[in-house]
């Protein structure tokens, strides 16, 4: 099961890097994974029809139950099945489809990103990697939709949609949190082992809007259904896949997996059943009065989640089993339908309903396909869709105590059922009778055959599932009613003739009555687009007017009131709410402070020394930027030696080093700041409480800050895992040094991401420092510089006039690199280790850089420091996969003695080459940001203002 979800993930890579002459690979590519996947999918069915999930699981943190768990059971893999045949369809579609301008590798490499985050969202064995999957679902679609993105409308379309989804995706994943809360578990099998749990909570009302709005948005049902329409946008390949058997279906996959557990409530009954009724009808009837082909699937689609919503809402095990029957039924006919539109938009230019009339006569074939799968997108008879819907008018037409629901269901279902026959009879008709078409550019003709034949086989399926259900979808359907509803699973029969009953009455009802209102609607209102009477309360201009107000009017307004451009007042803001929120939280819990028992003269000193640094160095930093810099360095200082005093050499070390470098780095970036402001003469009475209000707070802070970190240090520690690294660092890590044990091998994933979020960092600095336009008044060379002699590039450094300096500090270049490889090697057993040894590496750079300048050390040394930001990450990365591959978590360490000549037995660990990523990493950072800074001095920048802004489309100047 694991390569149902990391294959596709693996070929997308591959398909993406197929480009220029080789992009057509990316088709037998995708489609060979797409078919792979599919035939995986079907050899595991015998396992999944005997009644038991198959799980496959990989630990994280087994203690807060996060794990990385796939599980397949019926339901799962009735939808696998739907993602991987249906997307291999819609590969071989694409193929003849789609452009050869068009960019096809990237097409087909995001159809598998999507279908991998598809295939882990079903086969989530994790509520909360279910949350994740989701929102890589709205993220993939949201490029998917936006394809062809010099479109406007497929820019609109595709930030609609990704807005509204990941709005849902937002509440889902609350919603996970609230039932991992309750259950007590985030396994998905102990939730849907919990029984009314969730029921009975108090938390239950809570946790199901939150989970409904995830549900509700992702399947577009009322009133978040107007993203889907606008989603048409995206190429015809991806609305056949994505919008009628995936993305859409995710939502009431959702619904259906939590059935069990969540459905029995008045409140699940209210807000599922009528909001699904609302969408079922709404789309039906703004899927007739659409001209585009597209819009009117679209809303059709609509209104079918609609139907499934408002079964999975009625709390009954036959409306349940209804309901996924149609989800498979929806997804075959719906996807050929939509092959179908783009077929005819293909091989016409257009899919505007009143300029296409008569391609019967050009597309036989296509058109006689095309009305079978309409027949069963309005339910005739001998067609799948007219099973799964006698279903649905089953359970509306059972009796219900409640009068409003005894007559609002039956009566809703017909009125849909009749407004689904007249939009299906309008697609027929409207699109392959009538006269022949007369506003085309071109002459209609019948695609390519392999074209065609993803179309054919699915309307074959609807054929065969509505003359045989009981061979063809019998056993499928079972496993996976049988998954959901377990012994509380009804007997239903899938016999095409019932005999003459309401449901059928019903049938007929809305046949007839579907030609009824189709004849007025052709006659008078063919011509409308769009639902009359509500052309003003369109979704998608409330939604643009909501959006626009959010983020301009509101914004703005709220700017005004409460906001202003200086910083000053935002950041004295922000720290006295954190200063009240500190108060407030921890005053009442202070209690007594015992008084310190002694105190060491020598280190009360330098704590002396430290504070008054830091305080001269904040009153400094406006005026006198190098003096606040020393003093700084002064504060630092102290930090190191209270280090070093409290036997922590480990951070003495780091923090030395790190202080070297930061303050190299700075004093480097000083010069390109505007210039200092001079010390006013006279100050006013009302900058002078400014300033003392300023240091009122600053102190309080400080205070609050230290009395805080005191009370923490004075009371007894609960017990904590300090012991468990002190006994194990050797055992388990090979290392007698606990604080680098700690970091490279018990704590491995939180260096990951800390090492991540440095590369990050220093690829930003130099992003936004190779844009820099300095100040008119820092853009000429500095003072010191002037008053000496000038050189031929304006460049002056070390060597010009520190001629001994600069020598030594070329000597001590491999001797720096000498001490770094020696820190970096015995890091695991004394101080020392990676981050250590990266800074002094960098500390190496520096150093030439200072004392030769930027030109004469780059032509002579090519470090290119990006290389060793990705190679020290992959590095990284790769020691913890290795333990993947051996069978163990993530970032497992192993160690073992090993017989060296003339070394004799030393201990080796695997944790060594993670600290050697964390080395090159933090190398290539540490560099790119010096490079970035010293580029400035010889790239001649243009001053700031001095850019002409350039002219953009539709506005006036460059804002």
């Amino acid at each position: 099961m694991g390569a149902l979800c990391a294959l596709p993930f693996l070929a997308c890579v591959l398909a993406y890097a197929l480009q220029g002459r080789l992009a057509s690979g990316a088709v037998y590519v995708t489609g060979g994974v797409a078919a792979l996947l599919f035939l995986v999918t079907l050899l595991l069915f015998p396992q999944v029809s005997a009644g038991d999930a198959l799980i496959y699981r990989i630990e994280w943190i087994p203690q807060l139950g996060l794990n990385l768990t796939l599980r397949m059971d019926g339901l799962a893999w009735l939808f696998c099945v739907l993602i991987t045949l249906i997307g291999l369809l819609v590969v071989l579609y694409a193929r003849y489809y789609m452009s050869p301008r068009d960019p096809v590798a990237r097409f087909y490499a995001l159809l598998l990103a999507f279908m991998g985050a598809m295939l882990g969202l079903v086969l989530s064995g994790n509520i909360i990697q279910l949350a994740v999957f989701w929102e890589l679902t709205s993220l993939v679609s949201f490029l998917l939709i936006g394809y062809w993105y010099h479109r406007g409308d497929a820019r609109d379309g595709a930030r609609m949609a990704l807005i509204v989804t990941g709005m849902g995706g937002l509440a889902l994943f609350v919603a996970m949190l609230l039932i991992g809360h309750i259950v007590g578990s985030y396994e998905l099998d102990a939730v849907l082992a919990s029984g009314s749990t969730l029921v009975d909570s108090p938390l239950y009302p809570v946790t199901l809007i939150l989970f409904l709005l995830a549900a509700f948005t992702k399947s577009a049902q009322f009133p978040f259904q107007f993203w889907l329409p606008n989603a048409m946008t995206a190429p015809t390949p991806v609305s056949a896949y994505l919008h009628s058997a995936t993305m859409v279906k995710a939502g009431v996959f959702l619904l259906t997996r939590f059935w069990p557990v969540m459905s029995d409530s008045e409140l699940w009954f209210a807000i599922v059943t009528y909001t699904g009724l609302a969408t079922l009808i709404f789309g039906a009837a703004a899927a007739l009065f659409q001209r585009d082909l597209k819009g009117l699937l679209a809303y059709s689609t609509i209104s079918h989640l609609g139907l499934i919503t408002t079964l999975l809402g009625m709390g009954t095990p036959l409306a349940a089993v209804a309901a996924i029957f149609h989800i498979a039924n929806h997804a075959t006919f719906k996807a050929s339908l939509f092959m179908v539109v783009g077929i005819i938009d293909h091989e016409t230019g257009t899919r505007d309903v009143r300029k296409l009339s008569g391609l019967w006569r050009f597309m036989p074939f296509t058109a006689t396909f095309a009305i079978i799968a309409s027949g069963a997108m309005a339910g005739v008879p001998l067609l799948n869709g007219f099973l799964s819907k006698e279903m649905f008018f089953t359970e509306t037409a059972e009796f219900h105590p409640d009068i409003f629901v005894n007559y609002s269901l039956p009566i809703g279902a017909t009125i849909a059922g009749m407004l689904s026959v007249a939009y299906s009879i309008k697609f027929v008709h409207g699109v392959f009778f009538g006269p022949p078409p007369t506003e085309l550019d071109r002459v209609p003709h019948e695609p390519p055959a392999l074209m065609r034949r993803p179309m054919e086989l699915l309307v074959v399926v609807c054929l065969a599932v509505g003359i045989i259900p009981g061979i063809t979808i019998g056993p499928f359907l079972a496993a996976a009613v049988h998954s959901v509803l377990g012994a509380d699973t009804p007997y239903y029969s899938l016999s095409v003739w019932h005999g003459f009953n309401w449901p059928l009455l019903m049938s007929l009802l809305a046949m007839l009555g579907g030609v009824v209102i189709y004849v007025p609607y052709y006659r008078r209102f063919r011509d409308v687009d769009g639902l009359p009477f509500l052309t003003r309360f369109r979704g998608q201009r409330i939604f643009e007017r909501l959006l626009l107000n959010a983020t301009n009017k509101w914004a703005r307004s709220f700017i005004e009131l409460f906001g202003t451009q200086r910083l000053q007042p935002q950041i004295f803001i922000v720290v006295l709410l954190a200063l009240l929120a500190g108060v407030a939280a921890g005053w009442a819990r202070m209690g007594n402070l015992p008084l310190p028992e002694s105190l060491d003269p020598v280190l009360g000193l330098v704590w002396l020394v430290g504070g008054i640094s830091a305080i001269a160095a904040a009153q400094q930093a406006k005026f006198h930027r190098l003096a606040a810099m020393i003093l700084m360095g002064g504060a630092g200082l102290a930090t190191c030696i209270t280090f070093a005093w409290l036997s922590a050499p480990d951070l003495a070390l780091t923090q030395l080093l790190a202080e070297i470098a930061t303050t190299v780095l700075i004093l480097l970036g000083l010069r390109w700041l505007p210039k200092r402001l001079p010390v006013p003469e006279d100050l006013t009475l009302k900058m002078r409480l400014r300033r003392l209000r300023d240091v009122g707070l600053a102190v309080l802070v400080g205070l609050g800050a230290a009395l805080l970190s005191y009370a923490v240090m004075t009371r007894s520690a609960p017990l904590g895992i300090s012991e468990f690294f002190l006994e194990n660092a050797y055992i388990q890590g090979g290392g007698t040094n606990v604080v680098n044990v700690m970091l490279v091998d018990f704590r491995g994933f939180d260096t990951m991401g800390e090492i991540t979020v440095l590369g990050v960092v220093a690829l930003t600095v130099f992003g936004l420092l190779r844009r820099f336009r300095p100040a008119v008044d820092s853009a000429e060379r500095p003072e010191q510089q002037r008053l000496l002699d000038g050189s031929a590039d304006g460049q002056r450094v070390a060597d010009d006039f520190l001629r001994i300096p600069s020598l030594i500090m070329s000597w001590l270049f491999p001797v720096v690199i000498l001490i770094a490889i020696y820190m970096l090697l015995r890091g695991h057993d004394l101080p020392g280790g990676g981050f250590i040894a990266g800074i002094i590496m960098s500390l190496a750079f520096i150093l030439q850089y200072m004392a030769h300048g930027t030109r004469w050390v780059e032509e002579r040394l090519r470090v290119l420091p990006v290389l060793w930001i990705g190679w020290g990450l992959g590095l990284a990365m790769l020691t913890g996969l290795g333990a993947m591959a051996l069978g163990a978590p993530f970032l497992t360490s192993a160690f073992a003695y090993a017989e060296i000549p003339l070394l004799g037995k030393i201990p080796l660990a695997t944790a060594l080459l993670f600290d050697l990523g964390v080395f090159a990493l933090v190398v290539g950072a540490t560099v790119l940001m010096l490079i970035a800074l010293a580029h400035q001095s010889i790239r001649r920048p243009k001053p700031a203002g001095s850019a002409k802004p350039r002219e953009r489309e539709g506005l006036a100047k460059w804002n």
